[in-house]
């Protein structure tokens, strides 16, 4: 079985399949929204055309709503599998934020799951509110 090298053509896929096959962008149709409307670099050379060819080694960087991804591209994808099996195909090259850098907005927003203030809570966070009067409880 012959290896695949970068110039080999087998090695080359469209980067709108590959953002859909590794399972980043949720449809192949958003991943050719992002890539025309700019979110999407490869090699640090910003991409217009959804049609672009990715290699192994290339290094994309993806803008999203709240945060940037930076990935090297290990393998072209054949299929939307798992997300076990779209994992092998990258690299996350992106660098963890620190907790001073993020939002007040992103440090608000509760996990998934995180269900609502207990009765404990709520009291705490109305003893905030301007003119609270524990008397009146």
């Amino acid at each position: 079985m012959e290896k695949q090298s970068a110039s080999n053509p087998a090695s080359r896929q469209r980067l709108d399949k590959w953002l859909f096959f590794t399972r980043l962008l949720k449809s192949r149709s958003l991943a050719q929204k992002a890539i025309e409307a700019g979110h999407a670099t490869v090699n640090d050379e910003r991409v217009k055309q959804s049609s672009f060819q990715v290699k192994v080694g290339d290094v994309l960087t993806l803008s999203l709503e709240r945060r940037d991804l930076i990935v090297r591209v290990l393998l072209p994808g054949e299929r939307r599998g798992p997300y076990e099996e779209a994992r092998l195909l990258y690299e996350d090259l992106t660098p963890t934020e620190p907790r001073e850098k993020l939002s007040a907005f992103d440090l608000a927003t509760r996990e998934p799951g995180a269900g609502r203030p207990t009765k404990k809570e709520r009291r705490e966070t109305d003893r905030l509110k301007p003119g609270f009067n524990p008397l009146d409880d």
